[in-house]
């Protein structure tokens, strides 16, 4: 059968959604749960899903005291009974970053080897729930924060600078809780899959140094402010070190590899054979988009390496690195699809949908967004210039004005980006 327009959206629409339920904490958190304690409980948490994640415990464990508090992005609180709920900024941390930040660090004061410690770990929380370390300011923070963000950095990266800016990354939470038991619930929204990366680790032990950190803000020709240098540079109480949390455990319970696989599950569904490329590509994201149109093309032509209809597969985390100028209104997901739909040129029978999973591309208010093989065109006929809007960072305002941004709002889960490419 031949995929029409209204076909061919609906489809990718299917896949996205199948991606972002396979991610909710409603799902999947249940299953990986201990045994109730006979101790204390103490939940803490950190991420964009933190507070559904924190809703989803209490449901599990109707009859199990708990106690504690986590921090979520602004607008992705979720009503709980046990368990207090902070919202703060994300990306850039506020002051409800640093005051999350502390009271959870308060709240795993104390303990003692019966007591159980619950850390609800996703994406995001490098930025919700930010403590600077000793001699250091939340301006220092936010300063190398919104550097990093326009860098082109790597999460990895950015996370490992990060680590050494603050009090409670870096195995600095599970370090401060013990000789209690720190059992850390996650979901991954990094490539690999890292747990010492996802939300900066604050619960798993740290392989990266100071040295690190400064070679990053180096390579990328950062300049903190003084009082960062001089931290970096005393290079005082590194952040514990692997072999030294015995009181911590970590289990991943949603990850991109399972969202994609669950969308190429729906992919078969209607009729679509799917190839996954990869669930922790990275790179630039208008290059993504130039590298998967040469893929998307070949099947279309050659039938190779599938025979349509297909549907390429993607997930990890892409990069906009801002050189020169004041960027516009975008995210990587939307600079990828813009990128991808110049490499098309307007091919027929291409049809893709790149989206965050958390529904915030960014900063903006879309997860991402959906091309046609007459987007381009239809651009063009509305006044906008392609290549000069991905030459400005603008694909958000493209997309928007071609009334092609996918708007889920906060889906409060986040294993990533979502790539989906359509070939009829």
């Amino acid at each position: 059968m031949d995929w029409d327009e209204a076909r061919a959206r609906k489809a990718l629409g299917e896949v996205f959604d199948a991606a972002v339920a396979a991610a909710d904490p409603r799902r999947v958190l249940a299953s990986h749960l201990p045994a109730k304690p006979t101790g204390r409980c103490i939940v803490v948490g950190l991420g964009k899903s933190a507070a559904l994640m924190a809703a989803a415990l209490e449901q599990a464990w109707p009859d199990v005291p708990l106690t504690g508090v986590v921090v979520t992005r602004y607008g992705h609180a979720v009503p709980t009974r046990r368990i207090e709920v902070i919202e703060a900024a994300h990306p850039v941390p506020d002051a409800n970053s640093e005051a999350g930040a502390r009271r959870l660090l308060g709240a795993v004061r104390g303990l003692n080897a019966d007591d159980l410690v619950l850390a609800l770990i996703s994406g995001g929380g490098s930025a919700l729930a930010a403590l600077p370390a000793p001699g250091l300011t939340l301006a220092d923070k936010q300063a190398v924060n919104k550097a990093l963000l326009a860098s082109g950095a790597t999460i990895f990266e950015m996370n490992t600078v990060r680590k050494h800016l603050s009090g409670i990354k870096g195995g600095r939470l599970a370090a401060a809780a013990a000789p209690a038991r720190v059992l850390s619930l996650a979901i991954s929204d990094v490539p690999g899959d890292d747990p010492a990366v996802i939300a900066s680790g604050p619960t798993v032990a740290d392989p990266t140094s100071f040295a690190d950190a400064r070679a990053i803000l180096t390579r990328y020709g950062i300049a903190p402010p003084p009082s960062v240098v001089a931290h970096l540079a005393a290079a005082v109480a590194e952040t514990p070190k692997p072999g030294s949390l015995g009181n911590a455990e970590f289990h991943l319970i949603a990850t991109p590899a399972m969202a994609l696989a669950a969308a190429a599950d729906t992919a078969r569904r209607l009729g679509l054979a799917p190839l996954v490329l990869g669930d922790a590509l990275q790179g630039e994201s208008r290059e993504m988009g130039t590298v998967l149109a040469g893929i998307a093309l070949s099947v279309r032509t050659h039938r190779q390496p599938l025979p349509p209809p297909a549907l390429l597969l993607s997930g990890g985390e892409t990069t906009v690195t801002i050189r020169g100028g004041k960027a516009g209104r975008g995210g990587r997901n939307s600079e990828f699809l813009l990128g991808l739909g110049v490499a098309l040129a307007g091919a027929p029978g291409i049809w893709a949908a790149a989206g965050d999973t958390d529904g915030i591309d960014g900063t903006e208010d879309a997860a991402g967004a959906l091309l046609a093989p007459d987007s381009l065109a239809r651009a063009r006929a509305a006044g906008l210039d392609p290549l000069a809007v991905l030459a400005g960072h603008d694909s958000y305002s493209l997309f928007d004005a071609l009334g092609d941004l996918i708007r889920t709002g906060p889906t409060l889960t986040n294993v990533n980006d979502i790539r989906a490419i359509l070939v009829g």
